[in-house]
């Protein structure tokens, strides 16, 4: 790797001790040794294995629950349904004020995505809880369910979540997050061309190496330590505190050692109903995923699609933007909201655009919840932006690199969302790109800076 130094020369600090300094991973020795622990290598005397009942449809009333030939089975410590959990509805994000709570830790009256956990098993063994969990029955109603966001958007559609009572998120602007700046209309009217366009991703499983979950074992006085494989800490701590109604005091989260995350294991999902049932049993708990349930039950990254208008000039200016996006949050909220709402403040990309118009939607369907992925809500966003801007530049006859450098923002631009763009360094890497990438562009756009309109 080679640091250009040449650039920002007069606002870069070459003296810091860290910053920009090579240095070795902390935690490299114990990877090639062998030595690193991961959570599921505590193994406590006693301890008990969590196995789930899950739902085989992807949208169902339940009429009942009977779990009385689970309980009868050998090896069987407890069984949990809904009402053994203290505050069964939750959502991650309430504790940065997004709600509502619109998601069960066990299913109560209904489940809205196959594989929803509905009754959990702890036994002595996991081949116990397995056998066990297959002797609970549960009657079931199937509802009509809704997998295309459009189509869920439409009236008359299945409800999926009823704490939404629509199939959509609603934000402080309505039934999606908008942003407008300037006139796009008149920006359309005023383009040598328009060019609309659709891109579409489905669901993406982070696979990791290391399936999620955790280990809790009973410290005495309320007291219980979770060794878990969370890429959120306190929001874990935090969560699990609220859905068992207990103070976070009571609660030691060890965690730090993730075998791949990608952002898969920010969702608290296994770590308060192994809380709750090693509260309840007074034991430890073990719940880890199966590859299967990894598989389906872990939230993906959402499905998105992106409707993408331009307007743009035979010069190559791109002076009108009009981007509709739909994330599909699968039943419940997670992070999704977020998500979506990155993308909006993302979607007129790193391009100053003096006229913009952009409506994200985070839609509820009846397929698996999504959640974070590795710059989640921008990443797929990022995909059908830069692709546009290669159609665009077929469509008026232009280098698709000195395309971006015409339309570039740069420090001081104002961006669709209000606000100035800072510390941009578009152009520059661009201009190394070009260098590395041995794509010639002309000598004007080799002379461009960040720092100055014009230049």
């Amino acid at each position: 790797m080679e640091l250009r130094k040449s650039y920002f020369a007069d606002v870069r600090k070459d003296d810091l001790h860290e910053i920009g300094q090579p240095r070795p991973r902390s935690d490299s020795p114990g990877h090639v040794t062998g030595k690193t622990a991961y959570f599921a290598d505590r193994n406590f005397p006693g301890m008990l294995h969590l196995k789930m009942v899950r739902s085989p449809h992807h949208h169902a009333r339940i009429r009942s629950i009977d779990t009385s030939e689970a309980e009868k089975h050998p090896g069987v410590v407890k069984v949990l349904t809904a009402k053994d959990v203290p505050h069964n509805v939750y959502t991650i994000l309430t504790l940065i004020q997004i709600g509502p709570e619109d998601e069960t830790v066990l299913a109560d009256g209904k489940v809205r995505w196959k594989g929803e956990a509905v009754v959990a098993v702890l036994a002595e063994t996991e081949r116990a809880a397995q056998e066990a969990a297959a002797k609970v029955k549960v009657d079931y109603e199937v509802l009509p369910a809704v997998f295309d966001m459009e189509e869920a958007l439409k009236p008359g559609s299945p409800l999926v979540n009823e704490y939404h009572g629509h199939n959509y998120y609603s934000y402080d602007s309505g039934a999606c997050r908008k942003v407008r700046f300037g006139d796009v209309e008149a920006g359309f009217a005023e383009a040598d061309h328009v060019l609309e366009q659709s891109y579409q991703s489905s669901p993406i499983e982070h696979a990791p190496t290391e399936t999620t979950g955790c280990v809790v074992a009973p410290e005495g006085n309320d007291r219980f330590t979770c060794y878990t494989n969370t890429q959120a800490m306190f929001f874990t701590l935090d969560n699990t505190s609220i859905i068992l109604q207990m103070p976070g005091s009571k609660l030691h989260f060890v965690g730090g050692t993730v075998g791949g995350g990608f952002g898969g294991k920010v969702d608290v999902i296994v770590e308060p109903i192994a809380v709750l049932g090693a509260k309840l049993t007074g034991r430890p708990v073990s719940f880890i995923y199966s590859r299967e349930e990894e598989m389906q039950i872990s939230s993906p990254r959402a499905a998105e699609k992106v409707v993408i208008k331009d307007g743009v000039m035979k010069d190559g200016r791109i002076i009108a933007r009009k981007v509709t996006g739909y994330t599909d949050a699968g039943a419940y909220s997670r992070h999704s909201p977020y998500g979506a709402q990155k993308g909006a403040g993302h979607y007129p990309g790193p391009y100053t655009i003096p006229n913009v118009w952009i409506d994200t939607y985070c839609v509820y369907t009846n397929r698996t919840p999504s959640s974070a992925m590795r710059g989640f809500g921008v990443t797929i966003g990022d995909f059908a932006l830069e692709v546009q801007m290669d159609k665009l530049a077929r469509l008026i006859g232009m280098d698709p690199l000195e395309f971006r450098f015409i339309n570039a923002y740069r420090d001081g631009d104002m961006k669709a969302h209000r606000q100035p763009t800072e510390g941009a360094a578009l152009i520059e890497c661009m201009q190394e790109a070009s260098r590395t990438a041995n794509w010639p562009v002309a000598e004007k756009y080799m002379a461009m800076s960040s720092y100055v309109k014009g230049a």
